[in-house]
């Protein structure tokens, strides 16, 4: 005979998953994320979504297709559930329950130098060019920017550290010196602001002992992007496929990109030898090297 399982419920169940995910170092967002696609199938059902049957998972996620969610959307849910249903109520026989919507790989946006240089110049206040600065400059994510510590920046070694990136893991990004005047420039600013504490955030939020959020970074983005008139669809994201991009394109092995990047997979970084121009235009077509052979052998002396 199986004993069911007893868990928390209603409050005490959502403050054990909140438990759970900060153990694992989960960001805010992700934990608000997370509890947001629990509470909405606990809504779906109408019951504790501890209660769940394999039924009601093939319904909600028949539910959240026919409503017309985008398949990004319903793989984050699928994400958050099987957290609940593998660590927070040890029932992984429901998690397996959960399909993966497949999405084909669209290229990524990419914008060209004169138009990165327009974006930049057009960001808000010096410390948004700085951080917007730090992702076209090192292909940092938003949320290891937002993450960074004074004392991560290492002006000795022209190095950044990135703790916990995306897999939870460490590596160092490139420090150019053009991005080093600028994180001294903000870091002179906020100092004069009295918002830059000597072991606090790099880019500090509307407190000084919060971080800025990924929200207003993207906020900044966007200003920066209609300030600069750039029609594109810009969000923080394309400054580090701009920073890769341009990288290949001035011929940086790719390789070398996928560790500046922490790509676990050189498949990721290769996604950017099809939209580098300049490195697609260098390539000599297999009919120009018909042309070409034709004209030797018609040259006098051939």
């Amino acid at each position: 005979m199986t004993v069911p399982h007893s868990h928390p419920s209603g409050s005490a169940l959502r403050e054990r998953m909140i438990e759970d995910m900060s153990m694992r170092g989960f960001t805010e967002d992700t934990r608000r994320d997370y509890i947001r696609c629990v509470k909405a199938l606990a809504t779906f059902i109408g019951r504790s979504p501890d209660t769940a049957t394999a039924e009601d998972l093939r319904r909600f996620q028949l539910h959240q297709t026919q409503m017309g969610m985008h398949p990004p959307s319903i793989n984050s849910s699928v994400s958050a559930l099987r957290f609940f249903f593998t660590v927070t109520i040890d029932r992984p026989d429901l998690s397996r329950r959960l399909t993966l919507i497949h999405q084909p790989r669209k290229l990524p946006l990419v914008l060209s130098i004169e138009e990165v240089a327009r974006l930049l110049e057009a960001a808000p206040g010096p410390k948004y060019k700085a951080a917007l600065s730090t992702a076209y400059g090192a292909g940092l994510r938003v949320s290891e920017i937002v993450a960074l510590k004074v004392s991560d920046i290492d002006s000795t070694r022209m190095l950044i550290r990135v703790e916990q990136g995306k897999g939870r893991k460490d590596r160092h990004a490139m420090l150019s010196p053009q991005l080093l005047e600028l994180l001294r420039a903000w870091w002179r600013e906020g100092k004069r602001r009295g918002v830059m504490l000597p072991q606090g955030w790099q880019f500090p939020g509307r407190s000084p002992i919060t971080p800025l959020s990924t929200r207003q970074m993207n906020r900044a983005v966007h200003t920066a992007a209609e300030t600069a008139k750039i029609k594109k669809r810009v969000t923080p994201h394309t400054l580090r496929h701009s920073f890769a991009t341009h990288l290949l394109e001035q011929d940086v092995d790719i390789r070398v990109i996928q560790v500046l990047l922490g790509h676990a997979k050189l498949d990721t970084t290769a996604l950017y030898a099809r939209v580098a121009t300049k490195t697609i235009r260098a390539v000599m077509s297999p009919l120009d090297r018909i042309s070409l052979l034709a004209k030797d052998e018609t040259r006098p002396g051939a």
